[in-house]
């Protein structure tokens, strides 16, 4: 089977979002708002060079996996990676991680973060092999801004 990777656009927005919503992980972590077309447009106004999706070579309209990655100057976050599950352990998600840890070396980005959800056993240990070590000196803190945002738990 033959990965391609290409930036991610506005356009891609309908099938990047139907992937999310292929799995009750990200499924969980998407947000009326944010997650919104008009909020990812937003995102990629912001991060034009650091979200890719991954597509079948033979089928380059199927979108099989996208990583959301972003900056605000100093450090990087991955905010969404998402492979669909009929496409997953092929390496598409590793694929994605290097493209987006390039992409963020290319803006002078030296640290990148990303969040998984405590109970997502087979994305921590994914993230693990990748080199993402668990931080435990830190509490990760939210605070919603708009009343359509889930305060999460």
């Amino acid at each position: 089977m033959n990965i391609n990777i290409r930036p991610v656009t506005i356009e891609d927005y309908d099938k990047i979002y139907a992937l999310w919503c292929s799995t009750e992980q990200s499924k969980r972590a998407l947000n009326p708002v944010d997650d919104s077309r008009e909020g990812i447009e937003r995102y990629l106004k912001r991060n034009p060079s650091t979200c890719f999706l991954a597509y079948l070579n033979d089928e380059p309209q199927k979108i099989v996996g996208v990583i959301l990655t972003g900056h605000d100057g100093r450090r990087g976050i991955i905010h969404h990676m998402c492979v669909h599950p009929e496409h997953r352990r092929l390496g598409i998600a590793g694929m994605l991680v290097e493209k987006a840890e390039e992409a963020l070396k290319n803006e002078g980005i030296s640290k990148v973060f990303g969040l998984v959800f405590k109970d997502n056993d087979p994305a921590n240990a994914f993230w693990e092999q990748q080199g993402y070590t668990l931080r435990t000196n830190l509490n990760y803190r939210n605070k919603s801004l708009n009343e359509n945002v889930p305060r999460g738990e």
